[in-house]
């Protein structure tokens, strides 16, 4: 019996740990996807069925390009390629992750993780000063979910509560969001202008050249973003650890020899 309560406890207080933590991740995440839910509703995506998508698809870019691709009647085909290309990332941030579990996590439970696993989620995580159990990380996604699903449930609602002129306005929201991420990373990350700029300037092509305007949105962006991804991976690639080392070492020596000299 004393076992059983020793054990218990400890659930419970990660539990509270998990969910203190996903509070700031939950509020951000509420007044984006208040702005998501605007925009389902002139893609003709009712209230219910956007929360239902958000419930399900915890991706905000993700979710807009689908958005997106939905609005302009595009294939199944266009969406599962988009949102495999812009999801993928997620897979490299679960690898990640499992390096920081718990030995108690097992495989299923691994599966309860990486449902909710976002780059919020993921980074708060990642900064955990201990290893990870099962349930610090159903706190920690339980709030975000929650702020996403019922954000995106109010935005939908008071979409059609706004007049047409406030709501089309409202659907600028979204691009500023991307603006407010990119643009602080851009100004300390030349690889990501330089990238970024790409996107838009071939995206820009997609949208005003004659013949390139026939091609739907959904392989578009799917263009985009991996013509983009490319030129960044050829123009910067990222050296190993053990170059960098080597390289540093070598630093070291040259600095040496200057001073002993």
């Amino acid at each position: 019996m004393d076992n059983d309560v020793k054990t218990i406890k400890p659930s419970k207080s990660e539990f509270r740990n998990g969910l203190k933590d996903g509070i700031p991740i939950a509020l951000g995440y509420f007044a984006v996807s208040f702005s998501l839910g605007i925009s389902m509703v002139a893609a003709g995506i009712s209230s219910v069925e956007g929360a239902v998508m958000s419930l399900t698809n915890l991706t905000s870019a993700g979710e807009f390009a689908g958005i997106r691709i939905i609005a302009v009647g595009g294939t199944l085909l266009e969406m599962i390629l988009t949102q495999f290309i812009i999801n993928l990332r997620y897979s490299l941030m679960s690898l990640s992750l499992t390096q920081k579990l718990d030995g108690s996590v097992t495989f299923w439970k691994k599966l309860i993780i990486a449902f909710g696993n976002t780059d919020e989620i993921f980074a708060v995580a990642m900064s955990h000063q201990k290893s990870l159990t099962l349930p610090y990380m159903v706190g920690l996604q339980s709030l975000p979910i929650v702020g996403w699903t019922l954000g995106t449930f109010l935005g939908a609602v008071a979409s059609n509560l706004m007049p047409d002129r406030v709501a089309v306005a409202m659907n600028v929201m979204l691009y500023g969001m991307f603006i407010a991420i990119v643009v602080p990373v851009a100004k300390k990350s030349r690889p990501v202008l330089i990238v970024a700029s790409i996107a838009i300037f071939l995206s820009s092509l997609f949208y005003f050249v004659p013949f390139l305007k026939e091609i739907s949105e959904g392989i578009s962006i799917i263009i985009c973003t991996v013509a983009a991804a490319s030129i960044g991976a050829v123009l910067f690639p990222i050296k190993d650890t053990d170059e960098k080392t080597a390289g540093a070492e070598s630093e070291q020596d040259k600095t040496k020899e200057q001073e002993s000299k």
